[in-house]
């Protein structure tokens, strides 16, 4: 099963932007696998990238605040491919057990909205 090693560690910046101060590896597949995601220390993100009106239920920061940096991490850097980087985050919120609902609208939104550098 795939997984995060070491809990997220930011540092704020200002209101809405954080730096990732601790690098952290999210394992797609199993633990040690050779297909896995640095996400290296000194990286800038607004966690989840949601509007205000939403935030009641979708906070910017929440349960899937890892799967979010993760999310970003990959959109910042074009890693693989955009349907690549919504697919993992998808999967990271399950592994962080963000509930099925949830899951599924955000994982749509990005689908729909997200951009990124691809």
């Amino acid at each position: 099963m795939s997984q995060f090693t070491n809990p997220l560690e930011v540092e704020v910046i200002d209101d809405y932007k954080f730096k990732v101060i601790t690098s952290f590896i999210y394992y797609v597949g199993v633990k040690g696998s050779e297909n896995y995601i640095v996400v290296k220390k000194g990286f800038k993100t607004d966690f989840a990238s949601v509007p205000r009106v939403f935030w009641n239920i979708f906070p910017p920061h929440g349960k899937y605040a890892k799967a979010a940096v993760l999310h970003d991490y990959l959109y910042e850097n074009a890693i693989h491919s955009k349907q690549y980087a919504d697919d993992i985050f998808y999967e990271a919120m399950g592994i962080l057990g963000v509930p099925q609902w949830k899951r599924w609208a955000m994982y749509k939104a990005v689908k729909l909205f997200g951009k990124g550098n691809y």
